[in-house]
Formats: C-alpha cells, structure tokens, sequence
C-alpha cells in the first residue's frame, strides 16, 4: 500500500510517533481500523476531481472609503461555479462591492464576471461569469448540510494568498458554531451582524487568507458550506442557507426576507421553561409594536409553527424562521403572558438594509450614504430625509467650512432647496459647477446630534495652481557643503571656513572653468566665506546671489591644501521643482510635472523626454496599475508624453475615448517597463 511505502523511509522511532499520529487521525477522522487507506484516498481524489474544475480564483476591484475618498483597492478570494449557466457563490466580503471582477478557471483561462446580486447578512454574493462565445461551464453540485455529522471528514478548496488551487482536509467539528456573546465579538458586514443569521460549521481543515468564499466539500464531492471565517476553527456557512439565498438572488436580484421589529432572546435559566423564545421588546412604531408584543411575553408559536430558543445556538434559526415568512403577510403569534395563552396578529415588512451603500461627492469631499429605515430609529428621526456624512476628506470643502461639517452631520438643505437623497445632491452639485472654473460658495443647512446649524461650503476643486517662478539669480552650478571647524580641523586647516565641492554638473560654467569636486572654496572675489555650521548652507549662495548672471567671478580654492584662483562666469539658476509646470489628472488620480534639471542632476541624466509623477492618490486607478511617485511617464497609449501638454492631450483623449485599459511607457529608476491600468468609468 502506499502508505506503507513512505513510511519504509522513516526511522523506528518516527516510524512509532508517525503511526500513533495516524491512528488518531483516524479515530477522529471517522476511520475505523479496518478501513482501507488506498480506499479513502480514491475516495478523497474522487471527490476532489468532482469540485475542482468548478473552482474559481476571483480577482476584484473593490470599492472602499477613506478620509472621505473613495478608494479602489485589489483583492483576491475563491468561489465555485454551481451550474452550466456560470454563475459562481463567494462571499460578500470577497466581491459584494467590486467595481470589476476577472475570475480565473481551473483551466487557468481568465473571464471576467459580474456580480449578479450580494448579501451581506448571509455573506454570499453572487458572480456570473461573461464568457467571450456561450458555452456550458464545469459545475459542482450541493448535498444537505444538515445531515453532515461531527467527524464527518471534509475538504477545504480554494486559492489561499491567491496562489493556484489547493486542497486541505480535515473534519467537521462542530454543527452549530456560532460566535461568542455579542458584548464580546461579532460578525459584521455593512451593519449587518452575520452570526445573527448564520450558523457556521466548524472545522479543522486548514484555511487561510484568500480562501474566502470557496467551497467546504464531502467526501461524496458535493458542496456543504462555503467557507467564510477563521477563529482557531474554520468556519463555513451552511450549503442549504447558502442554496436559498443563492436562488433568490438569481430568480431577484436579491435576497427578500420579512422583518418584525420583535426583539428576543434566549429563555433566562430562572424561568424553569425548556421551550419559547423570550420577547424582551418590540421597536417602536415596528410590526411587532403595532401587533401588541410586551417585554416579558414568552413567544411559544409563530405562524402555527413551535418555536424554542434556550441557547444561543438556536438564535440563528429562529431567526431564519421569522426572514422566510414571505413580506406584507398576516400571521398569528401564540404568545405566554402572564401565565396566560394568547394571540396576537402581526403583518410582516419587507427587511430593508441596514445601512446603504457609501457614496463620494467630490466636489463636497465627504463620502456619505442615504438613511436607512434602522439608521433613522437609531437616530431617533421622525423622517429620513437628508444626506449623513461617513467621512471628511482632511482640507475638502466640507472640513474647511466655519463651522465645518462632520462625520455624522446630516445635511438636509443647500442653498434653500430640500435634499432627501444623496443622488439629488449630486445632481444638484453637477449644475452648481456647470461652467465654474472656482469652487462656488453655498449655504449648507445640517444637523448635529438634533440641532440645526447653518454654514457656507465652498463646493469644487480648485485648479491645480502653478506655484509661480522665481525670478532666475546668480548662482554656481555645483553641489557644495559646508565646512566645518571639526572637518576643518581633521584635515589640518584649522580656523579655514568656506564650502567643500560635492559635485560639479557637467557641461556647466564651473565644469569648464576648471572647479572639481573636492575643491574647498573659501573667498569669492576676496571675501572670505563665513561657513563654518552645517546651517550655513546658504551663505555662499546669499553672497553670489548679490551678483548678476553673467558676471565673471573669481573664487579663492584650495585644492589638495593649495590655493588657487578659479575665474567663472555665473550662470542663471534653474527652475525649482516647485516652479515647474503641472497636470493633476482626477480620473486617474496622479499628479505629474515637467522634469527639473535637479531631477536630470539625481538621475544622472534622463535620456528619454517624459514627465516626473509627484503623486499618486491612494486607492486611484493610478495606484492599482503600480504607478509610483518618481516614475517618469515616456509615453501614454503609444503617444508622447514628453512634456506636461503632451501629457494632458494625451489623457484628455483616454478621458474622451474611455478604453478598457490604457498603458504607460514609464522609467523607473533604471528599469524601463509598461504599466497596464484598468480604468473603471461610469
């Protein structure tokens, strides 16, 4: 057998630990001692090739926020095809905000998806892949997970780190995990609390970052779970949750679920009861509310059906009970009061979400969302009109205000109009701009924990701003420092002071008159140099600015300890990187300049004519492609971007244009190499 082939190799006291190792293994395992090992592993190859061509590496582009900023960021997850038609489950945490996904398969070909439908309080989203011609995708198939057992042997598969497609086995461990009391830790997705409806199942088989949303298989190679959490156990959330919420999203577009406003909570130990669920309140104004549900009363039946809950292992369930109760229908609750049966009708609502999706206003700087039904209980208002702000953006039009507006102020009018939604604003803000070349000045009404403040936000983005050119001085064109007395003194000149040549540029009028590095200047036209501190940096320079370009100086060096005279003319000093000129591209989001002869000087000459990248706004479409501060950008989608006017005609035409992909020719360092960004347009 081939196990007992490896174990030849192994020494005998090994050899004993290895066989104690395995028989344990097997115990928990399931593996009874006559089982056949050449058996389990057809077994386990059998079920692995029955998944693996259904397997899925997902690569997203996900949208998160910061500072106010919307940010895009790049991330890896796993999924499984689940039928012909290509549609793939994962997690909402892996692809529920992608603004683009590319799915490779297990053949290693690349397609991109879409996401069908995501839900964050199950934590599945759905993926439906776009193939170039129709065809029929490799699928795998689900069993019932509620008859999986502890024990039960199970695959983990997925692309962990994003690396190819790996498999690890183990057992399952526990049917019903659930996380700890919700004062100590819970499972949250867009304010939805994941444990609140989830019941994972626990197992042992190793996963790690990235294997997110692929598949727990059997042993018989059929889906149970779909992998999701790691605390010491994995976790994977059950294949019959995962088929339901599945087929709704792919009959909807979503996930429809009822919801009460009752809240409960396990049967307290004191009350000697061993079945109901206690009601510990009912939100105001809620179905529950208006059904008449009292803190204290023991739900013992809801829509004819039992229901228990004495641990908060059976939460979950309950939980699931009352989402399925189809929206908008009248059901009977029996309900214990007072030792007395009773019972209440209540009409379930559709379950809304609990928080909407974050959206950015630039031209505001403040990423912000509408408000939710829940989001305006919590708040205590009456009515949910009005725009909450997430977040600032540090120095945005927002945050510069008097007074400045914050991270959950509700703004509720501008300029005397009413704003119920976030997407009026934004159509509000693009006619406010309209022909605007400065920020416009508007008056902002908003709320602060209930009160009404007033403010004026200068909404826009300013012009990138040339900082402006100096007027061009006398100088010498070489690199210096300064003399100190303790450098002076080591190299026996004590009391000598003045500045030290560290570089002299070529083809300047220093190099042809014969100053070389190594050279101490120590008077310019019989003046001495009083620098003798390392702040005194900019004593010689002060002392040639006094002088116009062009006039002819003569400088007192010692070279190797003997002085000379050098005669030079001075040149004009160059442009400072600050004063060169800019190009800020906001789709992109970089900012780029002409190349400064201190750049040509660092570099030691810049053969190719380009620009040089001052900044990349992080989380931009710039910064996924790998463009860097200090690139120099050659060429743009094959056209020339020797100049910032180059430059800017050639992103005005990828703005116009919109391509799918738009590639830089750049230098970085000494490496010459092409950056292949993936734009993301509305």
């Amino acid at each position: 057998m081939e196990i007992r082939r490896k174990i030849r190799f192994i020494p005998k006291a090994a050899e004993y630990l290895f066989l104690s190792a395995m028989c344990l293994f097997f115990l928990a395992s399931g593996i009874s001692a006559g089982d056949n090992a050449a058996d389990i592993q057809k077994q386990v190859e059998a079920a692995i090739s029955s998944v693996k061509p259904a397997l899925v590496r997902i690569r997203v582009v996900t949208t998160d926020y910061y500072q106010g900023r919307e940010e895009d960021t790049e991330g890896f997850g796993s999924g499984v095809i689940i039928n012909k038609e290509g549609y793939v489950v994962t997690n909402h945490h892996v692809a529920g905000k992608a603004k683009r996904i590319t799915c490779t398969l297990s053949d290693k070909s690349e397609i991109e998806g879409r996401l069908a439908g995501t839900d964050p309080l199950s934590d599945i989203a759905v993926i439906q892949l776009i193939p170039g011609e129709k065809k029929d995708f490799p699928f795998a198939g689900f069993s019932d997970s509620s008859k999986l057992k502890v024990g039960d042997r199970v695959l983990a598969m997925g692309s962990p780190y994003a690396f190819s497609q790996s498999v690890t086995m183990g057992i399952v461990s526990n049917t019903s995990l659930v996380m700890p009391p919700a004062s100590f830790y819970k499972l949250t997705m867009e304010g939805e609390d994941v444990g609140s409806l989830v019941r994972w199942i626990g197992h042992d088989a190793p996963i790690y970052g990235g294997n997110s949303g692929g598949p727990l298989v059997s042993i018989e190679g059929k889906i149970v779970g779909i992998n999701e959490i790691k605390m010491g156990l994995g976790g994977a959330i059950p294949g019959n949750l995962v088929q339901d919420v599945v087929r709704q999203i792919i009959e909807k577009g979503e996930v429809v679920r009822s919801w009460t406003g009752l809240e409960v909570q396990p049967l307290l130990k004191s009350s000697g009861r061993d079945s109901g669920v206690l009601v510990s309140g009912a939100i105001k104004g809620s179905p529950a509310d208006k059904a008449g549900f009292l803190p204290g009363d023991i739900l013992l039946e809801l829509d004819r059906k039992p229901v228990s809950v004495r641990f908060d292992e059976e939460m979950p369930l309950f939980n699931q009970l009352v989402a399925g109760i189809p929206p908008g229908r009248g059901i009977a609750a029996a309900v214990l009061r007072s030792g007395k049966k009773i019972t209440l009708n209540l009409t379930t609502e559709k379950r809304e979400a609990a928080r909407f999706r974050l959206q950015e206003l630039k031209q505001w700087g403040f990423v912000g969302n509408n408000i939710s039904a829940m989001s305006a209980r919590e708040m205590k208002r009456d009515s949910r009109d009005g725009i909450l702000v997430a977040d600032v953006r540090p120095g945005g039009p927002c945050d510069s205000a008097r007074p400045r507006i914050s991270s959950g102020d509700i703004i509720t009018e501008v300029n005397g109009s009413l704003f119920a939604d976030i997407e009026r604003l934004a159509v509000f803000t693009e006619k406010l701009m309209k022909g605007a070349e400065n920020p416009v000045p508007a008056l902002v009404s908003f709320e602060r924990r209930g009160e009404q403040h007033i403010t004026v936000v200068k909404v826009g983005i300013p012009k990138l701003q040339d900082s402006g050119v100096e007027v061009s001085k006398a100088w010498i064109p070489a690199g210096i420092q300064v003399l100190t007395r303790e450098i002076a003194e080591h190299i026996n000149i004590p009391g000598v002071t003045g500045v030290r040549v560290t570089q002299v540029y070529p083809d300047s009028s220093a190099s042809k008159a014969g100053l070389k590095a190594g050279d101490l200047i120590i008077a310019l036209n019989g003046e001495k140099i009083p620098a003798y501190n390392p702040q005194d940096l900019d004593v010689l320079p002060a002392m040639v600015r006094q002088y116009r370009i062009g006039d002819e100086v003569e400088l007192a060096v010692l070279r190797n300890l003997k002085e000379m005279k050098i005669k030079m003319k001075l040149s004009a000093s160059p442009k400072l990187p600050r004063e060169m000129k800019k190009y800020r591209d906001d789709n992109f989001g970089f900012t780029a300049r002409e190349i400064a002869f201190q750049d040509v000087i660092r570099e030691k000459g810049i053969e190719e004519q380009g620009v040089m990248v001052e900044a990349v706004e992080r989380g931009s479409w710039a910064a996924l492609g790998d463009l860097r501060t200090g690139d120099i950008i050659i060429r743009v989608n094959g056209q020339s971007a020797g100049n910032i006017s180059l430059l800017e005609e050639a992103m005005e035409k990828i703005a116009a244009d919109k391509p799918k992909t738009a590639v830089f020719q750049v230098r970085r360092g000494i490496y010459l190499m092409y950056l292949e960004f993936e734009p993301l347009w509305l």
